[in-house]
């Protein structure tokens, strides 16, 4: 083995015409830029898959159909109107609604215009609920907060 002239570390011997400690020295570099590829490669593809989701979602959102719901106040005990937290709409015979912020625990009753309370079908959503109303005429949407302010909205179904 040789000694090499050009090394700090002049007492060291050679691999290949570059002392031990350069070599690993190098050796790790390598390593760490592999490494610094790697995760820059990862975060290039994820904010990819994230900007395509986000993309998707607000496509989705953009070709929702439906007749919007105007929600109005109806009793206020203190705090803000949170009515534009409340975004529904009404797509022939399905109900949606979702909730823009985190209202709490909200009771969702639905009847018909003269009153009489209407038994329908509910599900989740990722974002809120859809109810299904099967017979046409008119509604009211009546939202309770867990504060006692309470809103509603009215609707037609149509076939």
């Amino acid at each position: 083995m040789q000694l090499q002239t050009n090394c700090k570390r002049k007492s060291l011997t050679t691999i290949d015409d570059r002392c031990y400690f350069c070599y690993c020295n190098q050796a790790k570099f390598d390593v760490m830029s592999k490494t610094i590829k790697s995760v820059l490669l990862l975060c290039f593809i994820l904010s990819g898959a994230i900007s395509h989701a986000h993309g998707a979602a607000r496509t989705e959102k953009e070709n929702e159909e439906g007749v919007p719901i105007s929600i109005i106040l109806k009793t206020q005990h203190g705090g803000t109107d949170k009515s534009g937290s409340i975004v529904s709409s009404i797509d022939g015979h399905y109900l949606t609604v979702v909730f823009t912020e985190n209202l709490g625990q909200v009771a969702i009753e639905i009847t018909t215009s003269t009153g009489g309370y209407v038994q329908v079908d509910s599900c989740m959503t990722p974002n809120g609920l859809q109810f299904y109303i099967p017979n046409t005429g008119d509604y009211i949407v009546n939202f309770t907060l867990p504060n006692g302010d309470e809103y509603y909205g009215e609707f037609t179904v149509t076939d």
